[in-house]
């Protein structure tokens, strides 16, 4: 399945934004400061205590989700912060850190009065622990044993995994042929499991080299190549692919 925000690559799929500005609008850097504070209050990393009442687990891949579960409508229609702003909030409720009613409460409090002041609490161990963080990081790299199916200059064709939820596999690469053109040492998780996708346990991680006349015959710019890093799990041997789509 073809999840709405992977169809780049597909012809004729509408106008591209040229918008360089990382924040349109001012609210939009509280959106992203949201984000942040909730992965590092929820990270595993030994990093200080806080008062925060936040307890539940937030990453990339949840705010992904959140973003991807809207309808493919309303996906298309709103920008890029606006559908962050969605997942959050919907986690939030879903959670039980708030119901869906105070939320509409509170929304319609702010649109009658634009400039009623938000709520402040300074929380110094809060805002120690986001930048320690920002600065330590949170790598997926995993020190497990794994096997390498593949080597650099093997050929390779890209499954068609079926993705229900979410998926780290671009729509236009799937049942396509390419060239391993690095093969990464150690092994990589991702933030959560992708259910019938089948990425989340750590695995081997491929740079898949892929030539855009291939991909888009006689709609190509020439003298280039497409690079991906894929998951071991959306690789496999050109026969193998045949074989499951024959099936």
């Amino acid at each position: 399945m073809k999840l709405q925000h992977y169809l780049g690559g597909l012809e004729g799929l509408g106008p591209v934004s040229t918008e360089t500005r990382v924040f349109v609008e001012e609210w939009e850097t509280r959106i992203f400061g949201i984000h942040t504070a909730m992965m590092a209050l929820s990270s595993q990393l030994p990093l200080p205590a806080t008062p925060s009442t936040f307890t539940t687990v937030w990453t990339w891949a949840d705010l992904r989700k959140g973003a991807e579960s809207l309808n493919p409508f309303d996906y298309f229609k709103y920008r890029y912060y606006e559908k962050w702003l969605g997942g959050i909030s919907g986690y939030f409720i879903e959670r039980g850190y708030i119901t869906a009613q105070e939320l509409d409460a509170l929304t319609e409090e702010y649109y009658a009065d634009a400039a009623k002041p938000l709520p402040q609490r300074e929380e110094r161990a809060i805002d120690d622990r986001v930048v320690r963080y920002l600065v330590e990081g949170d790598s997926p790299k995993r020190d497990v044993a794994v096997e390498f199916d593949f080597a650099v200059g093997d050929q390779v064709s890209i499954k068609d995994v079926p993705s229900v939820e979410h998926t780290r596999l671009p729509g236009f690469l799937r049942n396509q042929t390419g060239v391993i053109e690095t093969v990464y040492p150690g092994a990589y998780t991702y933030l959560c499991d992708t259910g019938s996708d089948g990425i989340g346990a750590a695995m081997p991680v491929y740079c898949v080299k892929f030539e855009p006349g291939e991909l888009w015959p006689d709609n190509a710019e020439p003298n280039f190549s497409l690079y991906a890093d894929l998951y071991s799990h959306y690789v496999a041997a050109p026969e193998a692919v045949a074989t499951a789509r024959a099936a």
